[in-house]
């Protein structure tokens, strides 16, 4: 199982790479409308809020179960979000 540490680092690096995707969309395309980028960018802060709310429950029976569901949730949300970029 890999540290909780590293599983943070994951969830951030990953949502913040898809937040900056979103910003570099919105530069090289300035006449773009940018509502679809930002609703983008907040589901993404939801998405990395929600994640980091799951990681730091305490109440939790099987933590390597847990933490491997965080990761898996992490997986396809990410997928997800990086679909909707591809389409904008």
């Amino acid at each position: 199982m890999a540290s909780i540490k590293n599983l943070k680092k994951d969830i951030n690096y990953t949502l913040g790479d898809l937040i900056e995707e979103c910003y570099v969309y919105q530069l090289l395309n300035p006449k773009a409308d940018v509502k679809a980028s930002e609703a983008l960018i907040d589901e993404s802060i939801a998405t990395f809020d929600d994640l980091i709310a799951k990681l730091n429950a305490k109440n939790v029976e099987n933590k390597k179960a847990h933490y491997k569901g965080i990761s898996l949730e992490l997986e396809t949300k990410a997928s997800a979000l990086v679909s909707k970029i591809n389409a904008l």
